[in-house]
């Protein structure tokens, strides 16, 4: 792990796999909460119950915070997951009604949680491209 990634690393890796330990054992109103707000946003994760769904999305997130504070991890590889990550969350905020001005990407007082969560998906793409141009010569 670069010394400049450690920061961005370990603050987003402590709060990605603390939120998945958070969601270890989510079961009833909890779990269906959260699978309707995936389900709005992505149709294709009806097919999964409730719980299965919030035990899968803790696995995810508990791997994902692991991976990017190991420091054995490559940042391409650490920072696709975040970038998977983000992405799923920028989809959620932008197809979730109520979340955002109308018209526009602006985030109403209900949506400013998940606006936020944009800068998981810039931080991973950050880790993505530094990795792929990292040790390149240049001209």
């Amino acid at each position: 792990m670069k010394l400049a990634h450690l920061p961005l690393r370990v603050s987003i890796g402590a709060f990605v796999l603390n939120s998945g330990l958070g969601k270890r054992n989510l079961e009833g109103g909890a779990a269906e909460g959260l699978h309707g707000m995936a389900v709005g946003a992505m149709p294709q994760l009806a097919q999964l119950e409730p719980a299965r769904f919030a035990k899968l999305l803790s696995y995810a997130e508990i791997s994902l915070g692991a991976a990017l504070l190991a420091p054995f991890v490559p940042a391409t590889l650490a920072g696709l997951g975040l970038t998977a990550l983000g992405a799923g969350l920028v989809q959620l905020y932008l197809k979730t009604p109520g979340l955002r001005e109308p018209g526009s990407l602006r985030p109403t007082q209900q949506g400013t949680g998940l606006a936020k969560d944009s800068w998981l998906l810039g931080a991973g793409l950050t880790l993505v491209l530094e990795g792929l141009t990292h040790g390149r010569k240049r001209h």
